[in-house]
């Protein structure tokens, strides 16, 4: 009888409390469009917003004031509002829209232009979305796509569709007329994985041809000199290199050759003061060698003197303390070429490759021997995609650092004992796959608000952080991060996380605060110290399509068999945290008490608590043969410790 009075008592208190946290409709009748730039926006991305802007272009844009989150979401596009209105977990995230506003064309003097893109002579103001009428199917669009336009007047609204063969639905049909199809999807980004991987694959094949050049010069029989030998050779040929050391202040190749040693036993040997090779033209290959006597200064900032530094731009700034250092060989301009067989000691940076297209950097070995000071990378690349692959990595600051480097491919490499293994700035649509890192302060970390980037098949233990995710519309998918402090920082937006093995960190995953918008699913999350960590901010829902994670067990059934557990799960919360670790804690995840509380939760808005939920969790693991091998792994290692 008692255990029922305070079920009773727990339920009414919680109603009651319920009221009082629920926004109410009838105190935002006083609510006004926010700036714009004041927002948290989401929708298209940065890069796509820049160049729309930069052409004059005019972007169909949404505000909304939601129920449960107290800022102002702005969207670029009514179809991204649409696609986030649908996505799993929205609703218990965000709540119900409140008050919504859109940019308003009646009075803007819209047009197309002769490529069909959306512009306007005169501003666009916002106004309640209720009270438009939206044009569909036109051939309005941008860059990124086809666009739906809104009208505060209905003939205004009719004169557009008639011009541009369009229809006009009002706002309250939008969704129904709009592609609200989610950018999150696992076929497109596998599809671009594929397409970025063949892209490498095209130019890697590009590059290893440059081997096949025929022999003009041999150094020590036509030439005395590695330097010699580059003048004398004509364009498109090969210099051999024999075995040997061969001492020199630097050397400049700018034209279309190759150098070819004999392997490690071939030395290239820099008198310490500065770059030893600078590769300064396009097809040029350097392979099968080694370099040392590389000088030591990794940062030109120290020539400048204050007012010299605070004229930099910021990018400039970075070139110069990183890209602007000593290196044992730099490639300036030096498109679609091939560093290959290389073996590298150096105390400053290994190879800079800037403003070479298409570059593949193979097989090659840099081992920093001065620790992590500013400057001294396994590799650095600015301006320009190149691929980096089968190579190994050791010591220094980053073993791979990119900087505006759209498009990079950096794959099968190993990274071990530095900074960071991969550490991407300013840069989007990279492909990071297949690497391993080890005894890293990170292995992947992302930075600077990128958008598209895919990080997928790493392997990354002992380390810091495994992988840190950053940015928008990226993928980060089928990594095994083992025996870390951190496991995978969950940051960023509107980005997929799936089949990660996330097993034996001191935290499995990292959750910031921010717009939950991430889809994360089928990851299988298990034998952490702590699952996750969540700091402030809004509820996150980690399942998509009703599909969520492994956690292991749950004191709960499959009664459906369709390999979810009928019961959620919150990772951060009270009781479910402790569910592996805690005496009683299977027993009290189980009670009716807690259970009725759980339900209450999910059902009244206002009891919805911050941290992460998992509305379906799986019965068995997403990757249930790697979760073994990763196991074994660690079973073999303790044991033989």
């Amino acid at each position: 009888m008692l255990g029922r009075s305070l079920i009773v008592a727990v339920v009414v208190v919680l109603l009651v409390l319920s009221g009082s946290l629920v926004v109410p409709i009838e105190s935002t009748s006083h609510l006004d469009p926010a700036p714009f730039e004041d927002t948290f926006r989401l929708g298209l991305t940065g890069a796509a917003v820049q160049e729309a802007d930069q052409r004059g272009l005019s972007i169909p844009r949404v505000e909304v004031f939601y129920s449960n989150y107290e800022y102002v979401v702005g969207f670029n596009g009514v179809e991204s509002f649409v696609a986030e209105q649908a996505r799993t977990g929205h609703q218990r995230q965000f709540g119900r829209p409140v008050a919504v506003f859109v940019t308003d064309f009646a009075d803007a003097n819209a047009s197309l232009t002769d490529e069909g893109y959306l512009t306007a002579t005169r501003y666009t103001g916002f106004t309640p979305a209720d009270d438009t009428f939206v044009v569909v199917d036109s051939r309005a669009r941008l860059p990124s796509g086809p666009v739906a336009v809104p009208f505060s007047d209905r003939e205004a609204a009719g004169a557009f569709a008639e011009e541009y063969d369009g229809r006009v639905v009002p706002w309250a049909a939008v969704s129904e007329h709009v592609d609200a199809e989610s950018p999150l999807t696992r076929d497109r980004f596998r599809s671009t994985v594929q397409n970025r991987s063949a892209w490498a694959d095209a130019a890697s094949a590009s590059a290893r041809d440059l081997r096949d050049r025929p022999t003009s010069v041999v150094v020590g029989e036509d030439a005395p000199t590695l330097g010699a030998a580059v003048e004398a050779a004509a364009p498109n040929t090969t210099i051999e290199v024999p075995a040997g050391t061969y001492r020199t202040d630097n050397v400049t190749v700018d034209k279309p050759v190759t150098i070819a040693g004999a392997g490690p036993d071939t030395t290239i040997r820099g008198d310490g003061n500065g770059t030893v090779v600078r590769l300064d033209a396009s097809r040029v290959a350097l392979v099968d060698l080694a370099i040392d006597g590389v000088g030591d200064v990794g940062s030109r900032r120290a020539e400048l003197n204050a007012s010299e530094l605070e004229d930099l731009e910021w990018s400039e700034n970075v070139e110069l303390a990183y890209g602007q250092g000593d290196a044992a060989v730099k490639l300036r301009d030096a498109n679609r070429s091939l560093v290959s067989g290389v073996h590298i000691e150096t105390p400053a940076s290994g190879v800079i490759v800037l403003n070479s297209s298409g570059t593949t950097i193979r097989d090659v070995d840099v081992t920093v021997t001065e620790g992590t000071r500013d400057g001294f990378m396994g590799l650095v690349s600015m301006y320009d995609p190149i691929v980096v692959e089968d190579s190994r990595f050791e010591g220094g600051r980053d073993a791979v650092y990119t900087h505006r480097a759209d498009d990079v491919v950096v794959r099968d490499n190993a990274f071990r004992d530095g900074r960071f293994g991969v550490h991407l700035m300013y840069t989007s649509g990279a492909l990071i796959r297949n690497n391993t890192a080890r005894e890293e302060g990170a292995g992947i970390i992302v930075m600077t608000r990128p958008t598209g980037n895919m990080v997928v098949g790493n392997d990354v233990r002992a380390s810091g952080v495994g992988v840190s995710t950053a940015g928008s519309h990226s993928y980060y998918a089928e990594n095994v991060l083992a025996g870390n402090v951190r496991g995978l920082d969950v940051i960023g937006y509107q980005s997929l996380v799936e089949r990660n093995t996330v097993v034996d960190n001191d935290v499995g995953l990292r959750a910031t605060s921010g717009l939950p918008t991430n889809l994360v699913t089928d990851n299988d999350v298990v034998d952490n110290d702590d699952l996750v960590r969540s700091g402030l901010g809004p509820l996150r829902v980690w399942t998509a399509q009703d599909e969520g994670n492994y956690w292991g067990p749950m004191p709960a059934t499959d009664a459906d068999a369709d390999g979810y557990y009928e019961r959620s799960f919150r990772p951060t919360g009270a009781v479910d945290a402790r569910l592996y670790d805690a005496p009683g804690a299977w027993t009290l995840a189980r009670s009716p008490a807690i259970e009725l509380i759980r339900g209450v939760q999910d059902t009244v808005p206002g009891l919805r608590s911050t941290g992460v939920l998992d509305t379906s969790p799986r019965v068995t693991p997403a990757r249930p043969d790697v979760l073994a091998a990763v196991r074994a792994a660690r079973n073999t290692t303790e044991a033989t410790a």
